[in-house]
């Protein structure tokens, strides 16, 4: 565990919809600025302008707020360290960019784009390391100044040492070690002026006072370029820690295209926030005890970031689905009602005290808050009728149909009260009575009540109906199979 208050944070591009990525990594930042009573911050890196969305940025804030990520400084509550955008703070970057080319620590590059791939392509012929060959590296101090002067397009790049290596401890992983002669002078500001990822990154990092970067594993072979900058800036090193990276089944890196990875689709297919925070959690950590569901409050209690894994874990829907229908059978009747309500998963035209009456039955069986309707709808209102073949079962005839329906038909109706005990009680004997198989009366009566195969008990089905409801509808299905062909 670490020790003192930690300033940790999350800086997601409105780039798109809201990735569970950014919840990934948004989950262990904040867990540790709330164990130590520290801060969780949100940052907005918008310096890609060419695939910024306006409409994403609330997007990411209304997915990490449902999940109840909520932080403690951020473009829309602000904070002392404000603005909280990066397209807001290029007069930051461009006074420590300044300085990086007064230390000598940066210089300006004017190579065209064209004159830099055909540099490349020397380098590929020649099997050459890839890179930026160093061109405007020497470049004399005054004629840079003044080539810039005239307004000649260029790009800043950071002077990497030429010998050497540079080294960091990543908390997870342990010491790292890279020569210098495999890192590339890496770009610092763009030509269009605003700063690349790495200079805003660190830079802000360091305005941000930040002290533990918690990140995913893809900026590990990044890492040396902040370390050089930070370094250049005489700024010491925060706490690094880089988090393996959600995988495909084929274990890729998690993509849309063989993975569903917007958090918006998660709410709309009814994954409850408790569920979602839960399976992320076990993408990196393990509980102590095994135990693989658990609350928010007890994973903060418990995580330590030290230990988690450097494995590449799957993001499995399958585990997922799990462990949400655990979390649903958890609630309390009450509490996932409003939930369904909460979320829009209740029909408009359904009132508290039916869905209330209803829920009990199909609880067990919802994996996602989305199914309640489909597997209620048979409850609220009159379901397709059935077909004649679905009315018979594999081992039934018509005629075994139609004796199981007439015969529930007119037991129904002798029975007061219609209590599960009594309709158990009349179906044994039905059964008995016709030397019926339990199939051949419990399925054609399954899809006379309800339309569908999988529905909740039979009994509780029938309990649920009422008798009126219950014989109406066998009556339906008694129609069906005489009329049809």
């Amino acid at each position: 565990m670490t020790d003192g208050s930690v300033r940790a944070r999350i800086a997601p591009s409105p780039t798109g919809d809201p990735h569970v990525g950014t919840a990934y990594v948004a989950l262990f930042n904040r867990t540790l600025a709330r164990q130590t009573g520290g801060q969780f911050l949100l940052r907005i890196d918008d310096t890609d302008r060419t695939r910024y969305q306006a409409s994403s940025e609330q997007k990411i804030f209304d997915a990490l707020r449902w999940l109840g990520l909520d932080w403690d400084e951020g473009p829309d509550i602000g904070g002392p360290c404000a603005p909280y955008r990066q397209s807001e703070r290029n007069a930051i970057y461009q006074q420590k960019v300044d300085h990086l080319l007064e230390s000598g620590s940066a210089y300006r590059c004017f190579c065209s784009a064209d004159t830099l791939a055909k540099a490349r392509e020397k380098q590929k012929q020649d099997k050459m390391r890839l890179g930026y060959p160093g061109t405007c590296r020497d470049l004399d101090r005054l004629e840079s100044h003044q080539r810039a002067a005239q307004d000649q397009p260029h790009v800043i790049r950071l002077r990497v040492p030429a010998e050497g290596e540079t080294s960091f401890v990543d908390q997870i992983r342990g010491e790292i070690r890279v020569a210098n002669s495999e890192i590339d002078d890496q770009v610092l500001i763009k030509s269009d002026g605003f700063p690349t990822y790495h200079l805003a990154n660190v830079v802000d990092d360091i305005e941000f006072g930040i002290t533990h970067v918690v990140r995913a594993e893809e900026w590990l072979i990044s890492t040396p370029k902040h370390v050089l900058i930070y370094q250049a800036l005489d700024h010491p090193l925060p706490r690094f820690f880089h988090v393996p990276l959600l995988r495909n089944a084929d274990h890729s890196k998690i993509s849309k295209r063989k993975n569903p990875v917007s958090l918006d689709w998660f709410r709309e297919q009814g994954y409850l926030k408790e569920a979602i925070l839960n399976f992320l959690a076990l993408m990196g950590w393990s509980p102590p005890d095994e135990e693989e569901v658990f609350d928010l409050d007890r994973f903060q209690q418990e995580f330590n970031i030290e230990k988690i894994s450097t494995g590449a874990p799957v993001f499995d829907l399958v585990k997922l689905d799990w462990i949400n229908g655990m979390h649903i059978r958890r609630m309390e009747p009450q509490v996932l009602l409003q939930r369904l309500a909460d979320e829009g998963f209740l029909p408009p035209s359904v009132s508290p005290e039916d869905a209330a009456t209803i829920l009990p039955l199909v609880t067990e069986r919802m994996v996602r808050l989305a199914e309640f309707r489909d597997r209620t709808d048979w409850y609220f209102a009159d379901p397709i009728a059935p077909t004649c073949e679905q009315l018979i079962p594999k081992k039934g005839t018509r005629e075994t149909s139609l004796c199981a329906l007439e015969g529930a038909r007119e037991l129904f109706g002798e029975i007061s009260p219609f209590e599960p005990a009594a309709i158990e009680a009349a179906l044994e004997q039905l059964l008995d009575q016709h030397s019926l198989k339990k199939p051949q009366l419990f399925m054609p009566l399954r899809w006379a009540l309800t339309s569908r195969q999988d529905s909740p008990g039979l009994i509780e089905v029938i309990v649920v109906l009422g008798k009126d409801r219950a014989i109406e509808r066998i009556q339906r299905a008694l129609e069906i199979l005489v009329t049809t062909p």
